[in-house]
């Protein structure tokens, strides 16, 4: 049984949570890479073993694997912040999350864990925003608050804090795009503090991480995968807002929009998104009313982790098949069924081959479980 088969009926050991912690700190190892690798592997021990002959394989000199020191140094440091790492599966984990495509194996949290548990609404919108908007979002926030729902934002200026003050006595919830120590933006730390008093704060990324702009739609995603909703307040039509919203309808979640004047460029995002088929909010029973029946309903079961691939089941990948595989590759994402078929291999030599580029830093994933080569310029 894999190990994250194991966690859904009982805790990580101390242990396995280090090369969990250890495994997706690797270079080039995401979520949907962490998981192969257990599923290939059967346990993280024993997928770090083989990461270096892996990303060989697909073409690097070497691949970054953190040592047992820096995993012991930041294990240290969220004991010292009274953080805890959740491991995908355990009882503290966002069941919602849990059900989203490639869930973080693990999240650091800080708070109040119970709060995790809750059903929840996304709210997310403008930096700059407007009075009205952010009197809105914390109306919105105080009242989706009294009806049971945590509110999600991603602790931004503008919208963001707004729907975090507004939800602050009910349970709100805070997703970093940098490490728990390194909140952003630097006006908005008592407010972190506060949640990390009253709600709970999470993030996938590393302590003494310092977001990065690529960090935020990451973040982003974590909003949307919490969320059985996700409102947009106010939004410009270049809003990493409206990158959230795409994320959620793509996870089937709801996705609602307030409208605004036609002449406020930071209406025009959230209108756009409402000509598209947003549902739309102007008042809270608008959203609640939508998300009621979904969070009413048993949840689908977790996607499973597949048990260990025998490695005696099926021959290894020669470097025949690597150039088959990276011959269908290109820069236009395709899918590994696309390939199998295409090349005629076995699913699991394919799967390995695309593995071994992933590790290499050759492939990208894309949403729906496509790949697509990154192309080099050479």
């Amino acid at each position: 049984m894999s190990e994250e088969n194991a966690g859904r009926e009982r805790r990580l050991t101390d242990q396995q949570r280090h090369d969990w912690l250890r495994l997706i700190r690797s270079e080039n190892v995401g979520p949907a890479t962490f998981r192969q690798l257990v599923n290939q592997f059967g346990s993280a021990r024993a997928a770090l073993t083989a990461l270096p002959e892996l990303a060989r394989r697909g073409g690097a000199r070497r691949i970054k694997i953190p040592s047992e020191g820096e995993i012991d140094a930041e294990m240290e440091a969220a004991r010292r912040m009274g953080a805890h790492f959740v491991a995908v599966g355990e009882p503290e984990y966002p069941p919602l999350l849990m059900r989203a495509e490639n869930p973080p194996p693990l999240i650091a949290a800080k708070g109040r864990l119970d709060l995790l548990s809750q059903p929840a609404i996304g709210m997310v919108g403008a930096r700059n925003a407007s009075l009205s908007g952010i009197k809105l979002a914390q109306r919105f926030a105080r009242k989706f608050g009294q009806e049971g729902y945590l509110v999600v934002s991603g602790l931004a200026r503008g919208i963001d804090a707004a729907a975090h003050r507004g939800s602050l006595e009910t349970g709100t919830l805070a997703v970093l795009a940098g490490g728990l120590d390194r909140p952003y933006p630097p006006e908005n730390h008592e407010l972190f503090r506060e949640i990390c008093e009253e709600g709970v704060v999470v993030t996938e990324m590393p302590f003494g991480w310092t977001a990065r702009a690529k960090d935020f739609p990451r973040r982003n995603r974590i909003v949307a995968g919490l969320s059985y909703g996700v409102l947009v307040v106010e939004a410009a039509h270049r809003s990493g807002s409206l990158i959230s919203a795409r994320l959620a309808n793509e996870m089937g979640r709801l996705v609602f929009a307030i409208p605004g004047s036609p002449l406020d460029p930071r209406a025009a995002g959230a209108n756009k998104l409402l000509k598209e088929g947003a549902i739309l909010a102007t008042d809270p029973a608008d959203v609640l009313d939508a998300v009621a029946p979904l969070a009413g309903q048993p949840l689908p079961g977790p996607e499973r982790m597949d048990e260990p691939t025998d490695p005696s089941a099926v021959p290894p990948p020669d470097e025949s098949d690597r150039g088959r595989v990276l011959e269908a590759l290109g820069p236009t994402p395709v899918s590994p069924d696309e390939i199998i078929r295409h090349t005629g291999l076995h699913p699991a030599q394919v799967q390995l081959i695309l593995l071994e580029l992933d590790l290499a830093g050759r492939l990208e994933r894309h949403s729906g479980g496509t790949v697509s080569l990154i192309m080099t310029g050479d």
